[in-house]
């Protein structure tokens, strides 16, 4: 044994630059192994900061959270050299790892818009609420359909086309060209054959989209909010006759043949937010006390028959019709940074799924200061939440997003706002998000395999111990659901913005009723054909429900809204 060392000894001694260039390949190699295991390896047990709580306790033993494998060498380097302390997750992570258990990344809160389009099949397209109802003739000089349109020559599908046109409210989505997107309310040309719809999607082979001027048009399963719009415009309903009209209402004009088109595009030009239809006369302005859109009448008494339009109702003298135009009311637009540090920090808690996001974009525009996180999401950033690239106890933001629920992180807050949600519909907002994107779907893969059923059984416990943990140690709580801020924004929203010591503007708020989605709103187009919660969901789902209840109650505060409960 000693011969062969000693010759391979003597031969690098003549030979130093070989000697280099094998220890130079050895060490390539090790570090290739190290790479290729950052791709396949599990994210480890340091990947969620699952937090200690008491509290879990009450909520049973937790199992731990799984998720897709390694994410590849940039987003792991990302997601290491993120700012300490800065993940969140059920209290019973933890636990979980410090018994060994396997647990893997919860979910990267920075997906985009591909994710959602990724994985989407003809057959998911079908899944959506449109059906198919022909191949028409379309041609530049008389549309099928005429609404909006816009054109996608790489990345044009059946369903985005849907989307689109749902979102603005139109009954029917065509495709041209493979290319072409098409809106409208009504199709105003001939039917073809078949046949001549034979263009394929750009953006998928597997589905038409029409031919050479003609179109695969589409009709539209509506939600009800999308179907009380009228193209860009959203029909507000029918309201009796303001006080002083010309205060109300600073433009007016008479319009022959009057419809709600002509009416809408009259005060888009005057660059109004409301159009208001009273028999031939078209009325715009924006909402104030004067005119607040609070109490609305029976429909019915706005039924007068447009002269221009035999299927749209224009209103009469004593009852408008009110429609939001497209112009954006500048009155909420203006945020800031605190212009000196917050004494307090606020907490805007909520379990992921449960409206945090919208809540921010409100309490944003009711107040003008912008809000921070207590993590960084960069398309959030993006979209116009400049507070999400501060530090979280900076002080220069009116209140801080939040999900987590150790005892540690909320007694680090001075008071805070929960958020609460119908924990059947913030799983399903989470799981979308979680493999769609902030406005994107799951698709039906994800819901009909292992995803869906592992997602629940390790979330679900999570929604009440998250509520649980905020009550028990929380300081200064004001408790917010969801529903109730959806139903009654106005004074829900209000008291929020006392709640953070600030003076209401009422015409603020106003504003802010006009633009309360933001942009962060699903489409109301696709949903699932059936119930994914299985019996056995719902009974453990059902128990949590009555523990928050109870929690709630215990403290004098009002329980659960009413359709959170087991019926």
């Amino acid at each position: 044994m000693a011969k062969p060392l000693l010759k391979i000894q003597r031969y690098f001694r003549r030979k130093p630059v070989r000697f280099f260039s094998l220890i130079l390949l050895y060490l390539t190699a090790g570090s290739l192994v190290f790479l290729h295991s950052g791709f396949v390896g599990d994210s480890g047990p340091g990947a969620r900061g699952g937090r200690d709580s008491p509290v879990a306790s009450e909520m049973g033993s937790r199992t731990s959270l799984s998720d897709a494998r390694g994410l590849g060498i940039m987003s792991r380097v990302f997601k290491e050299t993120r700012r300490s302390g800065r993940r969140f997750g059920p209290p019973w992570m933890k636990k979980a790892r410090q018994e060994g258990q396997e647990v893997r990344r919860g979910g990267d809160y920075t997906n985009n818009w591909n994710r959602a389009l990724k994985g989407r099949s003809a057959k998911d397209v079908d899944d959506g609420r449109a059906k198919y109802i022909g191949c028409y003739i379309d041609d530049t000089q008389k549309r099928a359909l005429r609404g909006v349109s816009f054109f996608d020559y790489k990345k044009m599908t059946v369903f985005r086309c849907q989307d689109n046109c749902a979102e603005r409210g139109y009954m029917y989505a065509g495709l041209e060209f493979g290319a072409e997107c098409y809106c409208g309310h009504k199709i105003q040309t001939a039917n073809s054959s078949e046949s001549e719809c034979n263009m394929e999607c750009k953006g998928e082979k597997s589905n038409l989209c029409g031919g050479a001027n003609r179109l695969s048009i589409y009709r539209l399963e509506l939600s009800q909010e999308s179907a009380r719009r009228y193209g860009s415009a959203i029909f507000k309903g029918c309201f009796h006759r303001p006080d002083n009209v010309t205060l109300a209402l600073p433009f007016s004009a008479t319009i022959q043949n009057m419809s709600v088109e002509k009416c809408v595009d009259t005060c888009t030009e005057r660059e109004k937010t409301l159009a208001v239809l009273a028999g031939d006369r078209c009325h715009c302005g924006f909402p104030t006390p004067l005119f607040s859109l609070h109490e609305p009448e029976n429909e019915d008494m706005c039924l007068n028959r447009c002269h221009g339009e035999e299927f749209e109702s224009c209103g009469n003298d004593e009852y408008f019709v009110v429609y939001q135009t497209q112009v954006q009311d500048n009155r909420c637009m203006d945020r800031h940074f605190l212009p000196s540090r917050a004494k307090q920090l606020v907490a805007l808690a909520s379990f992921p799924g449960a409206g945090n996001t919208w809540a921010r974009h409100l309490i944003e525009l009711a107040t003008g200061f912008y809000t921070g996180s207590y993590y960084f999401d960069g398309s959030l950033y993006n979209k116009g939440f400049k507070g999400e690239r501060d530090h979280w106890r900076s002080g220069r933001t009116i209140c801080i997003k939040t999900h987590e629920s150790g005892r540690k992180e909320i007694e680090a807050f001075d008071s805070s706002i929960i958020m609460i949600r119908n924990p059947y519909k913030a799983l399903m907002a989470e799981f979308n998000r979680k493999y769609g994107g902030h406005i994107g779907f799951a698709s039906q893969a994800h819901w009909k395999g292992k995803e869906w059923p592992e997602f629940v059984r390790n979330y679900a416990p999570w929604w009440a111990s998250h509520t649980l943990d905020w009550l028990n140690y929380g300081k200064n709580v004001q408790v917010v659901h969801f529903e109730d801020l959806k139903r009654d924004l106005f004074s829900k929203l209000k008291g929020m913005v006392l709640f953070l010591g600030l003076k209401v503007s009422e015409d603020r708020l106003l504003c802010v009723e006009g633009q309360k989605d933001g942009n962060f709103k699903r489409s109301g187009l696709r949903k699932l054909e059936y119930d994914p919660y299985t019996p056995e969901m719902r009974a453990n789902i059902n128990e949590l429900i009555r523990t928050v209840d109870a929690a709630l109650k215990k403290r004098n505060m009002s329980g659960v809204p009413e359709e959170y409960m087991p019926r």
